[in-house]
């Protein structure tokens, strides 16, 4: 049986003959170091310096004896002559600091100055400190002056330990000479072990190297190239008989792993699974590299933006299967048409759900592209048979072309598919290029969107009121609110502009709620002729409150703070609103109108089965849109059409409100086939609250 010689049982011998042996030699040497120099240095620095306060002590008393008994006469006479020649002569001694003499009361006689400057001072303390005492390296001493068995006095010295310090260090240094040979024999002898150390360390490290490090550095070099995707690398690497070698192999089978895997993954992640084109992902990676190449060369790119026009209505009515079918039909169409171009490089994708995307480089790629989509729209629009019937559908296509008008893949994008909206908002199933003045209208709403927000609180929003008269009398009867936006910086922003952006970003709720409970505190004010109702107001509820569903309970807390007679509301709605949901619709209406309030039925003959709204919905009046009254006198369709709703009106018992009346004409023509209600600027032009109520008084 063949025994290995592991790695790991070589890396173990290794490791515990030199942690071993690094152990054994500096466990010695740190004890014996520490064992000599910390107990000379310490005792030696301590005796010193305790042997030279001694010293001064002894050296301080002497002189303190000594200066109290030569002064002890002249204290006696207060010759203060003498008394200064003996306190100089001890202040010039070395180590003194100060000297001073005072008597029994411990006022200063002498401090050794010429002129006695303290001279009767109380020296602070004097008689309460120990006569002797050390503060920091200042040693204090006093000494009696007696003359006889009689204390007449006290000598003060103060002598500094400073030149002791020194003294002390002067004795360290010499110390620290007389080790350095000692150190020097240790130094070699740590430097002799520490040779023999390195040499095991040596050969220790070369084995590492060869045996561990550069198999390991082989391994992550190989799996840096399994990431970067070289499998073959990986392959490549030596296999050798112990545990890296084991690692290896483990490695090289995981390598293949990976790279099936990655390539049923990259197909997964980078293909459409419905129609087989390349996906989101794959368009993204696929512009970014191509815009990175263009750069460079200084080349072109177009975009085509391809959305199909009433998928919904396929998926709605003949079920997604069939919408499936139908995409995958028109990806091989536009797969087509691309060929027939005979374009370099073309990549198709989907984008999502109804959308594709077309990329092709090239020279004069503008007039290429547009050519292009027209053949896919051609294409698009030939009729689809599945199943048992042909379908027809169209499209619409955005174009925007690189560098002219994005530098980004994602600014590419998303100006395709501003272009792209522009053709749907062109009647679909055309084409257009992206332009900068799109840029400017989306710029333009989102700062218009970010105005509007706070612009009721900033005194931004009033209402206006547009009278409605009885056209039989040219009585003032109720009024219209309107809101009105005077933008500090643009002035005043059309309804037809603010009204749309409030319905988007869902503004429109709160917007509506204010203008209810403010319209009604202005029309509760309102003068009502003697014994009859007040005029009315008539507000327009947009299609957003009235889908919320709370529009009842809304409306009914805003009367009662108001306390506007619910008699006196009318509540306007498009067609276009009662479409997204007739229930609701019939729903609130009814509650409504069981409060009083009244519901009208706002732009009439604009929607989709006006005259099935009033049979099945219930409406208190009908608004007739004003583009039927504009051409009441020259289109006779106009006119019989007004005509036909006012009778049905008198028939259903529904009150008839004509729009926008600008002439004499058109007022006439009116009044004349029965109208009982109208509004517009022949009549009166919309007025503040104040003025519109001048009109009922």
């Amino acid at each position: 049986m063949k025994i290995r010689w592991t790695l790991r049982a070589q890396m173990l011998v290794w490791v515990g003959l030199c942690v071993g042996t690094i152990a054994l030699v500096f466990a010695g040497l740190i004890w014996r170091e520490q064992r000599s120099f910390s107990a000379m240095r310490e005792g030696g620095d301590a005796l010193v310096l305790e042997l030279l306060r001694d010293g001064l002590r002894q050296r301080g008393d002497s002189l303190a004896a000594q200066l109290a008994a030569a002064v002890a006469n002249p204290l006696y006479f207060l010759d203060l002559d003498r008394i200064g020649e003996y306190v100089r002569s001890t202040g010039q001694q070395a180590d003194v600091v100060y000297v001073r003499v005072v008597d029994a009361a411990g006022r200063i006689v002498h401090d050794g100055s010429r002129d006695i400057a303290r001279f009767g001072e109380t020296e602070a303390g004097a008689g309460r400190q120990p006569p002797v005492r050390w503060e920091g390296d200042l040693l204090h001493l006093e000494a009696p002056v007696t003359l006889g068995e009689q204390r007449i006095g006290t000598v003060q010295l103060g002598l500094s330990m400073a030149q002791g310090r020194v003294t002390a260090q002067a004795w360290s240094r010499s110390v620290e000479q007389g080790l350095a040979s000692t150190r020097a024999a240790h130094v070699q002898w740590l430097l002799g072990g520490l040779a023999c150390l390195f040499g095991f360390g040596l050969v220790g490290l070369y084995s590492l190297r060869k045996r561990v490090l550069k198999p390991i550095r082989l391994l992550a070099e190989a799996a840096g190239a399994v990431e970067a995707g070289r499998y073959a690398e990986a392959r490549a690497l030596p296999v050798r008989d112990d545990e890296i070698g084991d690692l290896t192999r483990v490695f090289v089978r995981m390598a293949d792993s990976v790279e099936r895997h990655e390539r049923d993954i990259r197909r997964i992640a980078y293909t459409d699974p419905l129609t087989g084109l390349g996906n989101r992902l794959a368009l993204s990676e696929s512009l970014e590299s191509r815009l990175l190449t263009l750069q460079a060369s200084s080349g072109e790119l177009a975009l085509l933006f391809i959305d199909l026009d009433d998928i919904k209505r396929v998926n709605d009515t003949l079920g997604h299967h069939v919408g499936d079918e139908l995409l995958v039909e028109v990806a091989a169409r536009i797969r087509e048409a691309c060929a027939a171009e005979d374009l370099d490089v073309v990549e198709l994708a989907r984008f999502g759900g109804d959308e594709f995307v077309v990329l092709f480089p090239g020279a004069d790629v503008r007039r290429r592209a547009e050519a292009l989509a027209r053949r896919i729209l051609a294409a698009i629009a030939r009729p689809l048979p599945l199943g048992e019937r042909d379908l027809v559908v169209s499209g619409s296509i955005g174009i925007t072309v690189f560098p002219e008008d994005a530098a980004s893949a994602a600014q590419m994008v998303k100006n395709a598919d501003m272009a792209m909206y522009q053709a749907k908002a062109a009647g679909k199933g055309c084409v257009r290029f992206y332009s900068r003045a799109l840029d400017e209208a989306v710029e333009r709403r989102v700062r218009l969107e970010h105005d509007l927000r706070g612009a009721w609180e900033r005194g931004e929003m009033s209402l206006a009121f547009q009278p409605v008269f009885d056209l039989t009398d040219g009585r003032a009867v109720g009024a219209e609110a309107l809101l009105r936006w005077s933008h500090p910086h643009l002035g005043l922003v059309p309804p037809s502009v603010f009204i749309g952006i409030a319905e988007e970003s869902g503004q429109v709720e709160e917007l509506g709620r204010r203008v209810l409970e403010e319209a009604m505190r202005a029309a509760a004010g309102w003068a009502a002729p003697a014994g009859g109702r007040g005029p009315f107001v008539a507000i327009n509820i947009s299609p957003r409150q009235l889908a919320r569903g709370d529009l009842p309970e809304t409306v009914e807390a805003a009367l009662a703070r108001s306390g506007l007679d619910p008699r006196r509301l009318h509540l306007e709605l498009t067609e276009t609103a009662i479409l997204r949901d007739e229930a609701q619709a019939t729903a609130a209406f009814t509650r409504l109108r069981a409060a009083g309030v009244g519901v009208w039925l706002d732009d009439f003959g604009t929607g989709f089965s006006g005259l099935s709204h009033l049979r099945r919905v219930p409406v208190d009046g009908v608004k007739i849109d004003r583009s039927f009254v504009t051409d009441l006198l020259r289109d006779p369709n106009d006119l019989a059409l007004t005509t036909g709703v006012i009778a049905m009106a008198h028939s259903l018992g529904v009150t008839v409100v004509a729009e926008g009346i600008e002439n004499e004409g058109q007022h006439g023509l009116l009044r004349e086939r029965g109208c009982p209600l109208g509004q517009g600027f022949y009549l009166g032009k919309p007025m503040p609250g104040e003025e519109v109520a001048r009109l009922f008084g």
